[in-house]
């Protein structure tokens, strides 16, 4: 936030004229405006703000505008787009600019603002991945000294101040910030004779210097000056400061130049769930002291980053289901899954030591037994809590935690109390408990309740994996490295968050993805979708207190499926499949709109359209037997489902009554069948309004579409194209700038968004012929307002080079990746790098062909020299981040490629069922061991300029280091890959450094 001079007590009402002046590019019909805390700059009201008019200096576009003051005024404000009607279009982001007239200001005199435009970009330096871990100062520096502004020659006319200001995030330790330039003030670009700033906190660094009106127009640089003699001077061209012709030549110029101009950071990391995990101490499954040796692992490695899986609790339906870590049961509460059972107490008896053992043998498996993991782990934990329960719960250690997480740990206690007893989660089928209130959750969970060992257990578990997940967080923050975590979309149906707070939550309805590519019936996930309207009447207060509490361990996070906060894909709740599903928010077909084109037949349109035929072609001779249980002949050759079996879970239900009467054959089949009857419509009509309409998915697939007259598809198609592709851009503009920034400004963790729905990039020409159909379903997300707003916001997004954004392209190419981005060969929803490459090999051969730049056959293995190339392109990519999943590490040494491929991947997305139970199979102590990979590993880090601040030694000229391990004297030495395939050597990449 600036802060631009001293507080002046003065009482004079002498007035100042203060000047905005700011080059931004706006469109036509948007002006910009200055808006502030006072009312002369409209009190925060933008419709009242101060209009600022644009001309032309040279290239850039210059808005500027005057106001009135008194001396000593002091004053927030910020900028803001707005329409012709004043009507808000976007707003700069960062804390908001803090204006003081300095001291020496006197009536009459002109004080100038210098601004740049504040992105979200802006912000980063300030995110405590940055402030707080990678760019971490010792205590003597980053004090804030106050800046004394100078009074000396300005009763001269011909003087003028300047206050420099500028943002230097990277700055090492014993370094000095100068300003240089052509003026000799400024030292005539001579770093001893130019201008020291002082350190005004968080980054900033300021100066003032006055300067004669003669030596205009001033060109400078800001510089910085090591303790060793080091000189950097910020890159590109100088910057410029003109006293431009006007009646009233400004006295003070403040100068706000924005962030030091450097090669951008750019920083390398690991991604690996904690159940992953596999060290020599767990019990069956990764834990978050884990973390600790992970840590040291990648530092050894040059990352700076640990990126995971959401940590909080799933235990919903007590078994193996609930490993899918995206279905939380509290967004609170941590998994007791990830709990230390050695660290919980200093003075295990013998007896429980043994029983520990005992579970870490039986349950040091392959891959992750969640449900004996569980069951062995609170078995355990119970024991220890009999013994210690007393001295923990009166802890002082143990009264803080409590008090700072009471509002959320009481009623999770109970939840698992509740849970247990009634043998559901289902909250529904509680009695008198199903629903929530205050005087109840007391009841339960006070002293006097018989239950309230069980209820202080949950608090026991919670307290220690606290202390755990805060140990770690806290040496990764000591070592430079940051802790990334995921925050999912959505919560289960049945958890506390929507049992506490179900105006919250549409339990109507459950969130989804439209169809793509690999499942033509979209996904269900089961989550209720969101009531932001009713989110907003407390500021979303609950989304606030959630990213709060992730705060307290990560300084990363990751959006997951960050298109649901422009809109998301919303069915049902009695739907199975993600077929038939409409946008929230959109803007629907109106009744009257349909009839204005001709279309009237609502009923023919929105209803299940079963003909005679269908019933035939879909089932065959037994037709009449499913049309005797399930349909309603209402006329000659048309049907209508009945009442028991209307929408999917009721068929789903009917149907499995039959098998158990082994009234069925192929109840898979007739179900799918089914479905497809169930889903033949033209148009969902709105539950809550009869006149409103949303075209379904895909609509010119369907039966009842191919059975309408032309005029009728014609108009169908045309409003079809018109509500997915035009009509919903403002609209989803608007509510994910109302969400997403709640978000970010709730914590300083750096965010980034999961944007790989974008475009269905899976569909390339390459595996199916380009149509009308396929150029709809990649254009529908509306890729351009998402992008833009994620760069508006700041929003690091996310490049998997399999799946490219761009439409013309099957593999991404990592070196035209924009910065803001994170980039990865893989991630936990789709197979690994060695997977993906040895399971198509048509796919490899394309790959070789255009990536590679080879015609010859590649391996069909993804040996090390496969692995190293593509990952040597993501850490030379421009991407502020390159991730790696540990898997796709392990591929640099082969003694590590023992396991099929195949059983490496975490994720099946194509499997609502899917197991998430994946174990490395080198333990995190081996690794520390291995010098030769982690050196493989450090030198491609370090030679593509991500190395960690740390690990960097006195070597200034850019220059890649050459590695000596084993391992990548094979990589690097001799034949490279591109010269094993194509007999020529291989191009050096563009290295940022």
């Amino acid at each position: 936030m600036a802060n631009f001079g001293i507080f002046s007590d003065s009482k004079s009402t002498e007035s100042v004229t203060v000047s905005f002046r700011i080059p931004y590019y706006t469109h036509w019909g948007q002006s910009l405006l200055v808006c502030g805390s006072e009312p002369v700059l409209g009190s925060w009201d933008v419709k009242k703000g101060v209009l600022l008019t644009p001309s032309h200096h040279g290239d850039e576009l210059i808005w500027r505008g005057s106001v009135t003051l008194p001396r000593g005024y002091t004053s927030e404000y910020s900028y803001y787009v707005v329409d012709d009607g004043r009507n808000l279009l976007r707003w700069e982001m960062g804390k908001k600019r803090r204006l003081v007239l300095p001291e020496g200001v006197k009536g009459g005199d002109v004080v100038e603002l210098y601004d740049l435009w504040q992105t979200g970009s802006d912000t980063l330096p300030f995110r405590s991945a940055f402030k707080d871990v990678i760019f971490r100062r010792s205590s003597s520096v980053g004090i804030e000294r106050p800046l004394v502004v100078l009074q000396n020659n300005l009763d001269e006319i011909d003087s003028v101040l300047i206050h420099f200001r500028i943002c230097c995030p990277s700055i090492e330790e014993d370094t000095a910030v100068y300003v240089i330039g052509s003026c000799s003030k400024l030292g005539q670009w001579k770093i001893q004779n130019g201008v020291k700033l002082g350190h005004a906190g968080d980054s900033v660094w300021h100066a003032d210097c006055v300067v004669q009106r003669g030596d205009f127009p001033i060109k400078y640089k800001y510089c910085t000056y090591g303790k060793a003699g080091n000189i950097s001077l910020e890159v590109g061209s100088q910057r410029e400061l003109s006293l431009e012709s006007s009646e009233s030549q400004p006295r003070y110029m403040f100068l706000s130049d924005g962030m030091f101009r450097a090669m951008p950071w750019r920083g390398a990391g690991v991604a690996i769930p904690i159940f992953s995990i596999r060290s020599e101490e767990d019990v069956g499954v990764g834990e978050f002291l884990d973390l600790k040796l992970l840590v040291d692992w990648a530092f050894e490695c040059g990352f700076h980053l640990i990126q995971l899986l959401p940590i909080n609790d799933t235990s919903v339906h007590g078994m193996w289901w609930d490993s899918y870590p995206y279905s939380s049961l509290s967004v609170f509460a941590l998994h007791p899954l990830y709990l230390r059972l050695g660290a919980l107490s200093k003075n295990i008896p013998n007896d429980i030591k043994h029983d520990i053992l005992k579970a870490k043998e039986e349950l040091d498996k392959k891959d992750v037994d969640y449900e004996a993991t569980m069951a062995a782990k609170l078995s355990i934990a119970k024991k220890l809590f009999s013994l210690e329960k007393n001295s923990v719960l009166n802890s002082s250690i143990f009264q803080k935690f409590f008090s700072e997480n009471e509002e959320w740990l009481k009623p999770y206690a109970a939840f698992c109390f509740l849970r247990d007893f009634f043998e559901t989660s289902d909250h529904s089928q509680w009695g008198r408990f199903s629903q929530f209130s205050k005087e109840k959750l007391d009841k339960l969970v006070s002293k006097e309740s018989l239950h309230y060992d069980i209820i202080c257990f949950h608090y026991y578990i919670q307290f220690h994996l606290d202390l755990q997940l805060s140990e770690a967080a806290g040496y990764a923050r000591e070592r430079g490295v940051v802790l990334k975590g995921d925050l999912p979309i959505g919560v289960d149906r049945n958890s506390v968050d929507t049992w506490v707070y179900p105006n919250l939550f549409r339990m109507n309805t459950a969130t989804g993805a439209p169809p793509d590519y690999f499942d033509k019936n979209g996904q269900n996930w089961g989550f209720p979708t969101y009531n932001w309207e009713e989110m907003s009447k407390d500021n979303y207060a609950w989304w606030c207190a959630r990213l709060t509490q992730m705060a307290k361990y990560f300084t990363a996070y990751r959006i997951d499926h960050i298109l649901g906060f422009f809109r998301i894909w919303e069915l049902p709740e009695h739907a199975m499949t993600g077929l038939v599903g409409k946008f929230r928010p959109s803007i629907p077909l109106s009744q009257e709109e349909l009839e204005r084109e001709g279309i009237w037949d609502f009923n023919r349109l929105s209803n299940p359209y079963v003909r005679q035929e269908l019933l035939q072609e879909k089932f065959g001779e037994p037709w009449p037997l499913i049309a005797s249980n399930f349909f309603n002949q209402y006329e000659k050759h048309l049907y209508e489902f009945k009442e028991d079996c209307n929408t999917e879970k009721k068929i789903a239900a009917k149907l499995k009554s039959f098998a158990q009467r082994s009234l069925l054959e192929d109840e898979n089949k007739i179900r799918r069948n089914l479905f497809d009857l169930l889903q033949n419509i033209v148009l969902i009509r709105d539950p809550e309004d009869a006149k409103k309409f949303y075209p379904r998915f895909n609509l010119e697939d369907t039966a009842s579409f191919k059975d309408l007259d032309d005029h009728s598809k014609n108009v169908l198609k045309r409003l079809y194209y018109d509500y997915y592709f035009h009509r919903q851009d403002n609209l989803w503009r608007q509510n994910a700038l109302k969400t997403l920034p709640v978000l970010l400004n709730s914590s300083d963790m750096l965010a980034c968004g999961e944007d790989l729905g974008l475009i269905p990039s899976c569909v390339h020409p390459v595996c199916l012929p380009i149509s009308y159909e396929y150029f709809l379903i990649r254009s529908c997300c509306n890729c351009d307002i998402i992008s833009q707003v994620m760069q508006e916001l700041g929003l690091v997004g996310l490049r998997i080079q399999r799946m490219p954004s761009e439409p013309d392209l099957e593999f991404g190419i990592p070196s035209q990746y924009s910065y803001m981005t994170v980039c990865a060969p893989s991630c936990h929803d789709c197979s690994t790098l060695r997977a993906w490459w040895e399971e198509d090999e048509e796919r490899r051969r394309r790959f070789s062909k255009n990536v590679i730049g080879s015609d010859k056959l590649p391996p069909s293995k993804c040996v090390p020299d496969v692995a190293y190339f593509i990952l040597r392109q993501h850490v030379e990519a421009p991407s502020m981040w390159a991730i790696f999943p540990l898997q796709d590490l392990l591929v640099l040494k082969e003694e590590y490629m023992t396991r099929p491929a195949t059983e490496e991947t975490i994720n099946d997305p194509t499997n609502p069922k899917h197991y998430w139970r994946y174990r490395v199979h080198v333990t995190l102590e081996a690794l520390m061991k291995d010098g030769d990979l982690t050196t493989t590993v450090k030198n491609l880090v370090r030679g593509s300029g991500r190395s960690h601040p740390l690990l960097l030694e006195a070597n200034t000229s850019g220059s890649r280091e050459t590695g000596n391990s084993t391992t990548e004297k094979k990589l690097v030495s001799g034949e490279s890959l591109t010269t094993q395939l194509t007999g020529a050597p291989q191009r050096e990449s563009l290295v940022v450094s």
